[in-house]
């Protein structure tokens, strides 16, 4: 009897992306210009028609009214009826969490290109959180830890796939790490100059809070994070309203927005609480007790700044971290960034607006990681 020739391995064949069908490529699109247009659907389409024209994105056999049908057919989008008695077109949750899941993709995707994210570490804990780093096995490890897969695939390159052996020095480890809860408020700054000089700063802001509540509601379900927004008052907002968020005619209260970041916070079972602010301009108003607003736009004012820097205080004696990301070069906010980071000991970062995601991200996984020796 003639033994079997056949042999396992790996086949490498060149990487054939797959081809977009026109529907496809509209939409990836649409999700981008109803993120810049605050959902507005009619504004969305004329962006998209005046793109049509300059890059022939349709032909004659599909055209962009067959991608609104198609829209509709496929749920992406609703006819309602507006408070003036007209029809009015109207974004479906489908399409809320599709322009949630394509800022995902676009930060995170980065990130990877990057190389930024997880931190590798050459030390082992006993968690239930996998890194995907792997080291040698040594005498006594939890078997419980050895890496099947791996440690097979050791076993090929080291003794050849023909006859089969498995010996101690193929046994790998997959590295764990302890990740305990944590509860994360994001504060969002809408006053007005996040669009003022010609630069769409909230843009960027809304994609990094879709990517993140998107990426902490599916790769950390346990985890909780709450939205909120702050220009002369401070309120929060659902997770699905994201793609409708504007600026408005807005000072900055970043004592509201503190106050209610901090209410939201002391609701949550979890020890690990922390705050992230995005913001792109120093404080400049205040709510005074008899509802009347006390602002001032010019330097730093110390009856705003020292209320704030005695709320950062709080929320340290409350063990409730804050980092600031700035996503503007302006000298009193740095000034009043260093003084308010020192107060509550936090972190704080210049981050531009190219890499405002990556750093939130990094930050997120930083944070949560509690590393057992």
């Amino acid at each position: 009897m003639s033994k079997s020739n056949n042999k396992t391995g790996f086949i490498f064949k060149k990487f054939e992306p797959k081809s977009q069908s026109i529907f496809d490529r509209l939409l990836e699109i649409f999700k981008e210009l109803i993120t810049h247009t605050s959902g507005d659907f009619d504004e969305a389409i004329d962006w998209l028609k005046q793109l049509d024209k300059e890059y022939r994105l349709t032909n004659d056999d599909y055209t962009i009214e067959d991608f609104i049908e198609e829209l509709k057919e496929k749920g992406y989008i609703r006819e309602e009826l507006g408070g003036d008695g007209n029809g009015n077109i109207a974004l479906t949750a489908k399409t809320e969490q599709a322009i949630r899941q394509q800022a995902l993709k676009q930060i995170f995707g980065k990130i990877k290109r990057n190389g930024m994210g997880n931190h590798k570490s050459n030390k082992q804990g006993f968690g239930d959180e996998h890194t995907g780093d792997f080291r040698a096995f040594q005498f006594g490890d939890s078997i419980e830890k050895i890496s099947v897969t791996e440690s097979l695939k050791n076993a090929q390159i080291n003794h050849g796939i023909n006859e089969f052996s498995l010996s101690e020095d193929d046994l790998v480890l997959e590295e764990t790490f302890h990740k305990s809860q944590m509860s994360t408020v994001l504060m969002v700054d809408i006053s007005h100059s996040m669009i003022l000089y010609g630069e769409d700063r909230i843009t960027p802001a809304k994609k990094v809070a879709m990517a993140l509540s998107e990426f902490i509601k599916t790769r950390y379900p346990k985890d909780s994070i709450e939205i909120m927004v702050f220009g002369n008052d401070a309120w929060p907002i659902a997770i699905k309203d994201l793609p409708y968020l504007k600026v408005g005619p807005y000072h900055t209260n970043t004592v509201a927005g503190l106050s209610l970041a901090m209410d939201m916070l002391r609701r949550k079972r979890n020890t690990n609480k922390q705050i992230f602010m995005i913001t792109d301009g120093k404080p400049s108003c205040i709510r005074e007790k008899d509802g009347s607003y006390y602002k001032n736009s010019n330097g730093l004012d110390p009856y705003i700044t020292n209320q704030c820097y005695a709320m950062a205080q709080q929320a340290r004696r409350l063990h409730i971290p804050i980092t600031t990301f700035m996503i503007a070069q302006d000298p009193y906010l740095m000034e009043f960034v260093k003084q308010f980071t020192q107060a509550n000991k936090g972190k704080a970062f210049y981050t531009g607006l190219q890499n405002l995601g990556e750093m939130i991200f990094e930050d997120y996984e930083t944070n949560r990681r509690k590393r057992i020796k």
